[in-house]
């Protein structure tokens, strides 16, 4: 069990509505993240649905009861925080059975499931430790632990990878996602990092300033996003975004041109919209290339990333836009001199004045590859 619904949930502090009456179902089992910039209400959120905050409006039921009333402990729920919040003095053994002791579990049952969350974390050989005795991902896991042995319907998780060194939190999201994969729970993962949304989810949820922008799949969102703010926050390096003007409107494609003048014709619905209408091309940076592709666009380098395997080149447009490309590892590209970025009118997204996009169409196979894994 572990279905979560919110119902025209709202909070308010005062006369600021932080977070607007809100519709979101995630289902059993489902690995959902919420993600947006700092401030947008994706904590808040989280902290109702544990219990933590108060909900102004709005009915939140956990597998068909409604929870508004009912404290943190009676909610089936544990929640993972940013902060380890382990107690120094306590062993590892300690730190993961504690919730269980205040519970007053019998002494069998709670040697079982630390047993238990431990071998699931690869902790066994540390039960004895103390916190200040083990990494930083270790400590992670201990908390993880403690809300393990809770056995709750739903994990919530608060930035859990943010204090992290960069290697440990790719390592981490691993662990993370091996765990959900051998529980088999509902979880709830907060992140203002997409790249953890994209990598561990089954279900993003986007948020901007209190309000859900669009809720799918990774490649939901990746191919398909709803409204400018989406294509700009999902995806790394970010969507390019370049203004251009309506030129020619058919039923089954667009045609723009943009601020340097290269027309590009999208096939997208022609629908509301017309010649000298002010619209946004969008292109991802792993769309282009450097020798393929029937739309060329000239930038100038002025940033060169070499990776291995990959360069990401930084830059702007002849009419001064920001450019990033990703190319191959052995790209031949020099800063300062104007480059021919080329790409496909089919991969590229187009959004209208007031940031919705044009329904854009996306080989279905390529939406459906995560479940064909």
């Amino acid at each position: 069990m572990g279905q979560l619904k919110l119902t025209g949930v709202s909070k308010s502090f005062g006369t600021d509505e932080v977070i607007k009456p809100t519709d979101l179902t995630i289902e059993e089992g489902e690995f959902a993240v919420f993600v947006g910039p700092s401030g947008c209400g994706k904590s808040t959120m989280l902290r109702m649905i544990a219990g933590l905050e108060e909900v102004t409006s709005g009915t939140i039921e956990i597998d068909g009861q409604v929870v508004n009333d009912l404290p943190p402990v009676k909610r089936g729920i544990s929640m993972v925080f940013q902060s380890y919040a382990l107690y120094p003095h306590m062993s590892v053994f300690e730190n993961i059975a504690f919730p269980l002791r205040v519970a007053r579990t019998s002494a069998s049952e709670l040697e079982d499931r630390v047993q238990r969350a431990a071998e699931i974390l690869q902790l066994t050989e540390r039960l004895q430790h103390r916190p200040g005795e083990l990494s930083g991902g270790q400590r992670q896991r201990v908390a993880i632990g403690r809300a393990i042995v809770r056995e709750p319907q739903i994990f919530l998780f608060d930035e859990p990878l943010s204090n992290l060194d960069a290697a440990l939190r790719a390592d981490m999201r691993v662990e993370l996602s091996r765990l959900h994969g051998k529980l088999g729970n509902t979880m709830i993962y907060v992140t203002h990092d997409q790249v953890e949304a994209m990598t561990m989810a089954d279900k993003i949820v986007v948020l901007r300033d209190g309000a859900i922008e669009q809720v799918g799949s990774p490649l939901e969102l990746f191919h398909r996003p709803a409204n400018l703010f989406v294509a700009g926050f999902i995806g790394s390096p970010n969507m390019n975004l370049l203004p251009c003007t309506c030129s020619e409107v058919a039923p089954t494609h667009v045609t723009v041109t943009t601020a340097d003048g290269t027309s590009v014709t999208v096939p997208v619905p022609g629908e509301h919209v017309s010649p000298g209408d002010k619209l946004t091309l969008g292109i991802r940076p792993d769309d282009l290339d450097h020798d393929a592709g029937a739309v060329t666009l000239q930038f100038v380098p002025e940033v060169v990333e070499r990776l291995g395997n990959q360069t990401v080149i930084y830059g702007a447009t002849t009419s001064g836009s920001s450019f990033c490309m990703v190319a191959d590892g052995t790209v031949n590209i020099a800063t300062g001199k104007a480059f021919g970025a080329r790409f496909d009118a089919a991969n590229a997204h187009l959004f209208r004045a007031d940031g919705s996009s044009f329904e854009r169409t996306v080989d279905p196979a390529t939406m459906a590859a995560p479940d064909a894994v």
